[in-house]
């Protein structure tokens, strides 16, 4: 049996009958209203012929017409609180990856709604499991699942069967979404399977009622390996109208005899432990430590038993799969067990008001869970807090490249002392997998020499197929960066499921499972004898039932032998060469996903006042590590999902650095007294930072300096923690009368200004005539002296 593309003819290679004009990878299959199904060899498989498609009785609302595997619409864009995927072009059967894949979009057009199908019907369908997920040689399928009637008026008693696809195995991934998007029962669903059904007593209006079937494999007169559609349908059992479709649910059913033979799949799972930043910039300094301060503390829960984070850390150990890591959130965590306060709201300034936090054994314990989970695996360290390289090289980022580029070699460090572990850096994620020439060019600049990229984006000068092929692997650019692709569709599917992880789950859970297993089948028949890659992305904060669906695709897939896994490093060994498709548009929704250029100017912003802050700490390396990194976090890839909370999140840096630079200033004073010629006149300056005081200088200038003038032109400043202190300028008095004096504090490492100016004003009294005669006698003089120059000036 050949399991290539489908060869140009009449016959398939079963011996079934080819449904309209066969191309390469079926770019355009359609299934006539003249179908017929003969019987067909099944390579070993089964030998019975089909039923006849004349039983067929088509409920309401359902279509006897053909229906066409062509190029599809686009299933939408991504929601703009969601990573969107692939290029702007539509998903249909002769794309490579498809077109509009999105993340957060319907992966090739299809229905990701478990019983989407039966909304035209009266009576909805959800599969509750299908065992085995993989179809081997003989045994039985077993199908349970609930069937409701939701018509409003009672129906009779009906019964349950099960139809495979009347084109047999699909032989493109195409293919798979027009499965997936098909809605009334039409003759691509093949016939019922006959004798083996299940009967369910009548439904009134609203009831739920279970099923069970049990299929022999035999029956199904499957063709071979392969992914096939499976239909699951209700009709009427008894009366005039029986056989009438009441409803259906649509799934794949993935079939791999033992004798197949596909070279497999070398496959690649990231498995990302990634979460939002909780830290803040703001810090509580007490007599023995720093406390940081965190926006709010859901990381309590989500570190602690049953959590999502910990979970993933428990479900990934011992897996085959690349731990992709945050280096923020081991700081985080670290930073928790070492002690913490929470912000009684986030953006709070004044730490004061933070309460102390109460995860910090929590994330001990998940520290300890991930420092054993990651030993001798693969591990990745992302840039620090995961920027959103998209935004950053779109929206004016490249004032902050030095500070990415600073905080992630800080990070990767941060990784290998807290894990035990040596993990690789200059990775980088874009949102999306997108990618083009600034999104690389930048990517460079932070030391990403590779980065993740959709397989929609990027080309090699040979692509092994080219319709409708899976073609992932490393690429080499132009400039010395290396693309590893990943699969759009499978990372789609993967971004467009929120199945729940209890019962209620359980019908997403199981289509997503048939679905990838299908995806990746046919992606291993695309070209049998190939050695080939696939890399798994999953979503970045990965739900727990997705990354449970996703470990069993993998086991599945591995133990029938059409996967098999490998590392990242080994996906990245002899990249080819190639370059960047290229994007005929970008998608307004993922446009709108992205961090505005104005909120980047912000954080642009705060860093040149952050370097002004440090200037006149103490202790200006811790301080300016904590800003660091919270700018970093401002510019995180999670934020894309929460646009409120980032905008939130950059304000709370930006209160904090205000709050810090206005807490150093001078006390206001309205008037002194200067009684003599010689005097001191004393200035408080506040210090409200929580740290001493340093690198400042006091200047005071008089208005009128003939009159008043000061004998220091600068003095230093410095002031313990929380306290003023009092800084005393010597003047020299002249007259007597009222002078307006000016002070400001300036940095001593560059003389800029600190603050806001003080005017006050020096009331002169009681000047010693000697002092008043000598200023009025060197007015005098600079009389005679201006008449005498003029009086020359004259006479020549």
């Amino acid at each position: 049996m050949a399991y290539g593309p489908g060869a140009s003819g009449a016959i398939t290679a079963s011996g079934r009958e080819a449904h309209g004009a066969s191309t390469a990878h079926g770019a355009s299959t359609a299934h006539g209203a003249s179908t017929s199904y003969g019987p067909g060899s099944s390579g070993g498989f089964t030998a019975q012929g089909r039923g006849s498609a004349g039983s067929v009785v088509y409920g309401p609302g359902s279509s006897a017409g053909s229906v066409a595997y062509g190029r599809g619409p686009s299933a939408g864009t991504a929601a703009s609180g969601r990573e969107a995927h692939g290029p702007s072009a539509a998903h249909g059967v002769g794309t490579a990856h498809g077109a509009s894949t999105a993340h957060g979009a319907t992966a090739h057009g299809a229905s990701t709604a478990h019983g989407a199908p039966s909304r035209r019907y009266p009576v909805s369908v959800e599969l509750a499991s299908l065992t085995p997920a993989v179809v081997r040689q003989g045994g039985e399928l077993r199908v349970s699942g609930r069937v409701t009637n939701t018509s409003g008026r009672r129906l009779g008693a009906v019964r349950i069967g099960v139809r495979i696809g009347a084109s047999g195995a699909i032989d493109t991934r195409g293919e798979l979404s027009a499965v997936a998007r098909r809605t009334p029962l039409t003759r691509a669903d093949g016939p019922e399977v006959a004798n083996r059904t299940a009967r369910l007593a009548p439904l009134a209006t609203g009831a739920e009622r279970g099923f069970r079937l049990t299929v022999p494999v035999p029956d199904l007169e499957l063709d071979g390996a392969g992914a096939y559609a499976l239909t699951v349908n209700v009709v009427r059992a008894d009366g005039a109208r029986a056989g009438t479709v009441l409803g259906l649910t649509r799934t794949h059913l993935s079939a791999y005899p033992d004798a197949t033979r596909l070279e497999p799949l070398r496959t690649t799972v990231l498995w990302p432990v990634l979460d939002a930043p909780r830290m803040e910039a703001l810090t509580l300094r007490t007599q023995d430590s720093v406390l940081p301060v965190f926006r709010d503390d859901e990381l309590t829960a989500a570190f602690g038993p049953g959590g999502r984070l910990r979970r993933l850390v428990e479900m990934g150990k011992g897996q085959p799969v690349t731990w992709v890591l945050d280096p923020d959130l081991i700081v985080q965590a670290q930073a928790m067990a070492d002690g913490y306060r929470v912000a009684r709201t986030p953006g709070d300034s004044d730490p004061r008001q933070a309460a102390e936090g109460e995860g910090g054994e929590a994330a001990a314990d998940w520290l300890a869970a991930l420092r054993t989970a990651v030993r001798g695996r693969e591990v990745i360290a992302l840039p620090y807090a995961d920027p959103d390289l998209t935004s950053l090289a779109r929206g004016g980022g490249a004032p902050l490249t030095g500070l990415l580029r600073r905080a992630s070699r800080t990070g990767r460090s941060v990784v290998d002392r807290a894990l035990g572990v040596h993990a690789r850096a200059g990775v980088g994620w874009p949102a999306g997998g997108e990618l083009d020439d600034r999104i690389a060019r930048y990517a460079k600049k932070l030391g990403l020499d590779t980065v993740l990229a959709s397989g929609a984006g990027v080309a090699t000068a040979g692509e092994l197929v080219s319709e409708g092929a899976t073609d992932d692997g490393a690429v080499s650019l132009e400039g010395g960066t290396t693309a590893l692709r990943y699969d759009a569709a499978i990372a789609s599917l993967l971004f467009a499921s929120h199945p729940a992880a209890g019962a209620s789950g359980a019908p997403a859970r199981l289509l997503l499972r048939q679905r990838l297993l299908a995806e990746t089948l046919t992606a291993a028949r695309e070209l049998p004898n190939a050695r080939r890659e696939l890399v798994m992305v999953p979503p970045r904060r990965m739900p727990l039932a997705v990354a449970r669906v996703l470990l069993t695709v993998v086991a599945e897939g591995r133990k029938a032998g059409w996967l098999a896994p490998a590392g990242f490093a080994a996906a990245l060994r002899k990249p080819t060469a190639g370059r960047l498709r290229g994007f005929d548009g970008y998608p307004l929704a993922r446009h709108a996903a992205e961090l505005p250029p104005d909120r980047l100017a912000a954080v642009v912003r705060d860093r040149r006042r952050m370097r002004a802050l440090a200037k006149v700490l103490s202790d200006a390396r811790a301080t300016a590590a904590s800003v660091r990194a919270a700018l970093a976090r401002s510019v995180a890839t999670a934020w894309r999902a929460d646009p409120a909370g980032a905008a939130s999140y950059q304000r709370g840096v930006s209160r904090y650095l205000t709050a810090s630079i206005a807490s150093v200033r001078l006390v206001p004073k309205s008037t002194v007294v200067v009684a003599g010629g010689s005097a001191t006149i004393p200035v408080t300056v506040d210090n409200g930072l929580q740290q001493d005081l340093t690198g400042v200088e006091l200047r005071v200038l008089s208005s009128r300096p003939e009159r008043l003038t000061a004998r220091d032109r600068a003095v230093p400043v410095q002031a313990s923690r929380a306290v003023s202190r009092t800084v005393r300028i010597r003047v020299e008095a002249y007259a007597n009368g009222p002078v307006l004096l000016t002070a400001r504090l300036y940095t001593t490492a560059d003389g800029r200004p600190w603050g806001a100016p003080m005017t006050f004003t020096a009331d002169v009294r009681s000047v010693p005539s000697g002092a008043v005669l000598f200023v009025l006698g060197g007015t005098g003089l600079i009389v005679l002296a201006v008449a005498f120059r003029l009086r020359r000036a004259r006479r020549r």
